[in-house]
């Protein structure tokens, strides 16, 4: 996705943007509401990440400013004021979500998947499966299947597919599978990842010829045909 972050506070874009690269979004960044407004009217975004309080041109005021405009992009508002006032007057300006400082990266990358997945659903446009290679999930029936074999999953061992199958061709982190499969925002210090990993493998690539599932040392995990 290709998302746009206004936010003024440099550790806090810093721990975003971080984030957001390392799950191969494409990311442009503003620490100002002047310079995000002009960045959400003369690009287009999947999604917009807008700070409520900002230098120049408040949140508040950028949001109004796109909705009046007929700008329907995706927007979720990020503030230090979490008191339910203030979440009731950032989604009357239109805001879409409402995320509290501090919190968690993988919750703000939920609610951003979120967003995505209904702006997707609402133009008629949500995917119902994935296909990566020869390798298909049915996110209906909850089936996966590769070259038209059945492939018995469980419940976490098709979250974990479907997550790698989000992210094909992406280089996958532990902490970033940690966060979005397991929901752990700590690392616990088990094999949990490496056992689940080596189960899938077994399932999704045992028996053909081009394995999908690979190792990249150091790094994590990377799903491709």
């Amino acid at each position: 996705m290709r998302i746009l972050l206004v936010e003024d506070d440099p550790q806090t874009a810093g721990f975003i943007g971080k984030g957001l690269r390392e799950d191969g979004h494409n990311l442009d960044h503003a620490d100002n509401g002047k310079d995000g407004l002009f960045y959400a009217t003369t690009e287009s975004y999947d999604a917009i990440v807008l700070d409520r309080m900002l230098p120049q041109l408040d949140g508040l005021t950028v949001l109004r400013t796109l909705r009046g405009a007929g700008n329907r992009t995706p927007v979720l508002l990020l503030t230090a004021l979490g008191d339910v006032d203030h979440r009731v007057e950032g989604l009357r300006a239109g805001a879409d979500d409402y995320l509290v400082k501090p919190f968690a990266y993988a919750e703000l990358s939920a609610r951003l998947d979120g967003l995505t997945r209904r702006a997707a659903r609402d133009a008629g446009s949500e995917p119902t499966r994935l296909r990566v290679g020869d390798l298909e999930l049915d996110l209906l029936k909850r089936s996966a299947a590769r070259a038209g074999k059945a492939i018995e999953l469980q419940p976490r061992e098709f979250r974990l597919l479907e997550y790698l199958m989000r992210q094909a061709g992406r280089v996958v982190t532990r902490t970033m599978l940690l966060e979005a499969v397991w929901d752990y925002h700590f690392d616990p210090q088990t094999n949990v990842i490496d056992v689940h990993i080596s189960r899938l493998r077994q399932k999704i690539d045992q028996g053909f010829a081009t394995p999908l599932l690979h190792t990249v040392r150091g790094a994590g995990y990377r799903l491709d045909a």
